[in-house]
């Protein structure tokens, strides 16, 4: 099986960036919400424009994880003022991590995992954070078993559906 190979995304790859965020967003949601709520966010989530402002941002990164060439998931992480919730100063927010249906169980998500914990110790930030889907029970197991904790919730706004996203946080000193 070929390697997974981490590659840091920059503004000549929005195309790719689009492709990979809606393919894999709605992959993991679809089933779950209405038709038109998931268009809806597709179409402004995974915007040219809104995709480039934040390959643009100097206090967030996209990585993507390529097997044979192919682009099969993804990462995007913040620090400071380019955090989704305030936090701390130093600390590191896991936006998403994102991997093609057919590559999870894989370790892709692992190894994105693992390269957002690099840029958080590379950074010196006390804590990493993000927030899951209360209804993904998947992606908790997951962070549960990279250590994170929950500390609160939020609203994450799908269309015109109001959902809860629980709020976990690794302690990194």
């Amino acid at each position: 099986m070929e390697p997974i190979i981490l590659q840091k995304a920059t503004p000549a790859d929005v195309s790719q960036l689009q492709q990979i965020g809606r393919q894999t967003f709605a992959e993991t949601f679809k089933a779950s919400n209405s038709e038109q709520n998931m268009h809806e966010y597709l179409e402004a989530g995974f915007a040219i424009e809104k995709l480039l402002a934040e390959l643009q941002e100097p206090h967030s990164a996209f990585y993507f994880a390529q097997r044979a060439g192919c682009v099969i998931g993804y990462l995007k992480v913040n620090t400071g003022p380019a955090q989704t919730e305030p936090q701390a100063e130093n600390a590191l927010e896991i936006e998403r991590i994102y991997v093609l249906q057919e590559f999870q169980g894989q370790q892709v998500g692992q190894q994105l995992y693992e390269q957002a914990l690099a840029l958080a110790r590379q950074a010196q930030a006390a804590y990493m954070w993000l927030g899951v889907w209360e209804e993904n029970p998947r992606a908790i197991r997951f962070y549960q078993k990279n250590g994170f904790v929950a500390f609160g919730q939020h609203v994450f706004k799908l269309g015109d559906d109001e959902q809860t996203d629980i709020l976990m946080k690794l302690a990194l000193s």
